[in-house]
């Protein structure tokens, strides 16, 4: 990222999460109550487990970077305490372990505490095993405690502050569940508000379909099995011009690309019409520009391009879709391996696990197109402060409502069509 950088701090059963956040304007109107609603729109969904749902009540707290609630211009630090720490401070402690912090581990494993206990059963899907091998661990909790997706919720406080900049631009960005464990919703069914579909338990706009990805849900979780599904993700409100094609590096798409790939649990990202546009024919993919209209905006019949042309945002919503696979942690685990032996066990490990987190993934890659979209503004419009970001941006709005500038190399007079020559000539009749 360039102008608008993140990062996040914290395992999963330490103290607290934590994020920073840098590159933010000045005077940005900043309250910890709106972090708060982003991160309990994570926490909800059918089939979250009791983690989710009942010991972590998630609240942001504002540590820096913020004044009588206006940005500063500075890092903006975030802190996220874990309620569940109390029941682990022992595990997860930060101090080196004394003989008898040693002795109290062990005497807690040998009564059946198995968090005491050192993981060494591996688990699929996971970080497990790569994680140890690279890192050279021999306890595979020193893995799963940052590659859990608890970290997930500093990204959501993190998404959050950049969602109140680019609200400041007209700019929105939600998500909704588009399919769970093989039910699609249907487009033409899709009748709830969003209002509605929020306050629904999978957050689908389509009641129908969502009465029956409960119903697969709780098929997987009689099974002891878990369910994946697809999010879908639109943002509107977005000027033409976000991104380049001059460079990969520069490209809107694969930035956005990568943002969504990095939520843990996604496994494949589309943009419109995606892989269906393999199906068709060019001329039934490509979305015919009918010209500008009244207000000065470019008019588009289809938008199966998803808002994006040449990495260049095109000035159509942002439409990404989000492939979730099933959550990797089994109530009933598959068999798998020993770290330390190598040898062959009869399951992996398990602790808990939720049965299906697709509403919450859509979260998640909200926050990550709001900072990856936050980045690309201000990269492209700048401003140290709020008034001098939205005053540069209303003015090229302005300026792009208004239609191209006639190229510089055309003359007075030259005929709208007509090829100009080097400095101005008008070219011959028989050209």
């Amino acid at each position: 990222m360039g102008r608008v950088r993140f990062l996040t701090a914290g395992e999963s059963h330490g103290p607290a999460l934590a994020a920073t956040i840098e590159g933010i304007p000045a005077g940005l109107p900043l309250a910890e109550e709106a972090i708060a609603a982003d991160l309990a729109r994570r926490q909800r969904g059918y089939g979250r487990g009791a983690r989710s749902t009942s010991i972590e009540q998630d609240r942001a707290e504002i540590l820096a970077g913020v004044r009588h609630g206006l940005t500063l211009g500075s890092p903006i630090l975030l802190l996220i305490r874990n309620r569940d720490w109390v029941n682990w401070t022992r595990v997860m402690q930060v101090e080196p372990l004394t003989d008898e912090g040693a002795a109290e581990l062990a005497g807690m494993a040998d009564a059946g505490e198995k968090k005491a206990a050192p993981i060494t059963h591996l688990r699929a899907g996971h970080a497990d095993l790569a994680g140890a091998i690279k890192y050279g661990f021999s306890d595979v909790r020193n893995v799963l405690e940052r590659a859990s997706a608890r970290e997930t919720a500093a990204r959501v406080a993190a998404g959050a502050v950049a969602r109140a900049l680019l609200a400041q631009l007209g700019i929105d960005v939600w998500s909704f569940t588009a399919e769970v464990g093989g039910v699609a919703a249907d487009p033409a069914n899709a009748t709830r508000s969003r209002e509605e579909a929020e306050a629904s338990p999978l957050r689908c706009p389509d009641a129908g379909a969502e009465e029956r990805m409960i119903a697969r849900i709780d098929e997987a979780r009689a099974a002891g099995d878990t369910a994946g599904g697809v999010f879908q993700l639109a943002a509107t409100g977005l000027p033409i011009g976000l991104g380049s094609h001059v460079h990969w590096d520069r490209r809107l798409d694969a930035a956005l690309a990568g943002a969504v790939m990095s939520v843990p649990i996604v496994k494949g990202v589309e943009f419109g019409l995606g892989f269906e546009q393999t199906r068709r024919l060019g001329s039934a993919v490509m979305d015919v520009i009918e010209g500008r209209d009244a207000a000065g905006e470019w008019a588009r019949r289809t938008n199966n391009a998803g808002g994006l042309e040449g990495g260049i945002s095109n000035g159509q919503p942002i439409v990404i879709r989000g492939a979730v696979k099933p959550i990797s942690t089994l109530p009933r685990p598959l068999p798998s391996a020993d770290l330390v032996t190598g040898q062959a066990v009869e399951k992996g490990h398990y602790e808990r696990s939720d049965i299906c987190v697709v509403p919450a993934a859509g979260v998640v890659a909200e926050a990550m197109v709001c900072l990856t979209l936050a980045d690309f503004l201000l990269d492209k419009f700048g401003g140290d402060s709020l008034a001098e970001t939205v005053d540069n941006v209303t003015r090229y709005r302005e300026r792009a409502a208004k239609g191209a500038a006639p190229s510089p190399l055309a003359g007075p007079g030259a005929a709208p069509g007509r090829t100009p020559r080097p400095g101005g000539a008008a070219p011959a009749e028989s050209e």
